[in-house]
């Protein structure tokens, strides 16, 4: 499977759209705090609050979308949510164009645009299980992941130098079209998607929001490695705004430099992920994750050495290459295994579980360390996050846990 047009035609439309839609999400990456600062003269305070309060109060707006997901097709969803996204995003334009534009506007915005987000993903890897059969999962994971590095490496210089000559509004614009793109090339897609089952649709109870949660838990091998993506990427992100901070306040860096400590890095990304399927099939599954999942969290120590000059700029940037190379080769590994424990019924509000609790950790870390932060200093602040994240391969699911779920049947219902 070597080449996109081999997983069909549906997966190849799916994939441009995925691409488009990431594409987009980079180039207005950081929009939304500039449009704050330089349109609405927002304070450090409010700034804070658009990142953390937007994304958590998006994730417990999705909290009911998931069981909604599961028992309806998910073409249309997918397609639903990109055109929320997109009339969401056009009205900051529209506001900026009148004169309305107000901060509750930008965090309503932020808040709707989390939501969707994680209901899109939970209905695409719902979907994705439906439209590909089991050995075909990791190839397609994988040119996920090597896409989304792909994104991250060339967006947001892009979105950049659009900020400097259009401003950032326009990079929202951009963001916006990537969505409504998206949603015609999902459409494009075509094919029969089965309906699922409704039986329990009309009858959906308050304790049906947890089943996703319930399901995660109960099964030997997502539940450790459920705590182990909550808790990496919580502090992962916790140390990237601490060393936004060091780097560009105690050390010196020019933006530009800070950039590129982030964005060349991310080419690791697109390699690890191309290693991924070889990895596994001359290794195993579950070796691949155990090991690229703890040297994945060996790296991050590193950044509480980082120093001002060239040197340091160089160990940043050797630490953010190793780190995310790992990531590359893990995250379409624990993507495929997560959607092969899972049952089809529960694909969407099992993902969905899954999201809304990284975002809301990381939002609960990213805010905890800031406060670490300022008690502590930014480097001793990363420090500790550095010294976390070594604990967090104990969370990988062991090998007779894993030989378990592999010999039991994939349970139902929760």
């Amino acid at each position: 499977m070597r080449s996109g047009h081999r997983l069909g035609r549906q997966f190849g439309w799916l994939w441009g759209a995925y691409g488009t839609s990431a594409l987009g999400t980079w180039l207005a990456f950081g929009a939304f705090p500039l449009i704050a600062i330089q349109v609405l003269h927002a304070g450090p305070a409010e700034v804070a609050a658009l990142s953390s309060v937007g994304a958590l109060a998006g994730a417990a707006v999705a909290v009911p979308l998931g069981p909604w997901v599961d028992f309806r097709r998910k073409r249309p969803v997918l397609i639903g949510m990109d055109l929320v996204r997109f009339t969401a995003l056009l009205t900051i334009p529209a506001a900026f164009a009148f004169g309305v534009l107000s901060f509750v506007q930008l965090l309503l915005v932020s808040v709707v645009v989390a939501a969707a987000d994680i209901t899109f993903r939970a209905a695409s890897g719902a979907y994705l299980k439906t439209l590909l059969p089991a050995e075909h999962l990791l190839v397609a994971n994988a040119r996920f992941e090597s896409t989304a590095w792909t994104t991250t490496v060339i967006g947001p210089p892009l979105g950049g130098a659009a900020v400097g000559l259009l401003g950032p509004v326009a990079t929202v614009v951009a963001d916006a079209f990537s969505y409504l793109l998206s949603a015609l090339g999902i459409r494009a897609a075509g094919g029969h998607e089965p309906r699922p089952e409704r039986r329990q649709a009309a009858r959906m109870r308050a304790g049906d929001l947890l089943d996703g949660w319930r399901y995660i838990l109960a099964d030997a091998t997502l539940r450790p490695l459920f705590f182990n993506t909550a808790l990496f990427n919580g502090l992962v992100m916790a140390t990237d705004a601490l060393l936004a901070v060091l780097m560009l306040g105690q050390l010196g860096f020019a933006p530009w430099q800070y950039g590129l400590a982030f964005a060349a890095p991310a080419i690791g990304g697109l390699f690890g992920s191309r290693l991924a399927r070889p990895l596994v099939t001359r290794f195993g599954q579950h070796r691949v994750l155990i090991v690229a999942g703890t040297l994945r969290a060996i790296w991050a120590v590193g950044l509480v050495l980082v120093g001002p000059g060239t040197g340091g700029l160089l160990l940043v940037m050797g630490v953010e290459l190793g780190l995310i190379f790992c990531c590359g080769v893990f995250n379409p590994v624990c993507a495929t295994y997560r959607l092969e424990r899972t049952a089809p019924d529960r694909a969407a509000r099992t993902l969905s579980a899954w999201a809304v609790t990284t975002k809301a950790s990381t939002a609960f870390l990213t805010a905890v360390w800031g406060v670490l932060g300022g008690l502590l200093g930014p480097r001793t602040a990363i420090g500790l996050a550095g010294v976390l994240l070594l604990a967090t391969p104990l969370l990988l699911p062991r090998r007779s846990a894993a030989l378990l779920a592999e010999t039991e049947p994939t349970p139902n219902h929760a």
